[in-house]
């Protein structure tokens, strides 16, 4: 009995310090990464990947510029980085451009079209980041550039539904 409970002790001890410090999954509560990730998909986030490059997919504290709309709302988000450190991003005629050059983003659907009024700077300790569904995703084009502390991780891998499991 002694050693069943010290087993499922050290389970919960090493659970613990894995979520806290290594890995945590997250579930995907909007369509705003839609076609890349679908509503109630779970992803694997690495909490040591703090600084993403371009393309990466981050899980990050919801901006003060972005406040919940109701309690149910999630505490973190889950977008695409577009922007780093000292870019300028801009959109023309529905594409995505950095410093004037025009970005190539594989992964949005052939119907996605990106607008934003005005460039967006963003600064030393920034990223800007923008959902895969453009025209369903409150991004970095409504509350602007995220801080780098914000950043929970770096999204590695689905692990559900079973048939979607797979590296991001």
């Amino acid at each position: 009995m002694l050693s069943w409970l010290l087993t499922i002790g050290c389970a919960v001890v090493l659970t613990v310090i894995i979520r806290a410090t290594l890995l945590q999954a997250y579930s995907i509560p909007s369509p705003s990464m839609v076609p890349t990730l679908d509503v109630g998909d779970r992803v694997l986030v690495s909490r040591l990947s703090r600084d993403p490059a371009r393309g990466d997919i981050i899980v990050f504290d919801r901006p003060p510029r972005d406040p919940k709309q109701s309690p149910d709302d999630p505490d973190v988000l889950i977008k695409r980085v577009i922007g780093l450190p000292g870019e300028t991003v801009s959109s023309r005629d529905g594409h995505v451009f950095i410093d004037g050059k025009s970005l190539a983003e594989p992964y949005l659907s052939d119907q996605s079209d990106t607008f934003f009024p005005s460039p967006i700077h963003v600064g030393p300790d920034e990223l800007l980041v923008m959902g895969d569904n453009r025209v369903n995703s409150s991004d970095g084009r409504v509350f602007g550039p995220i801080r780098k502390e914000s950043i929970v991780g770096r999204a590695i891998a689905r692990i559900w539904p079973l048939g979607r499991i797979g590296r991001l």
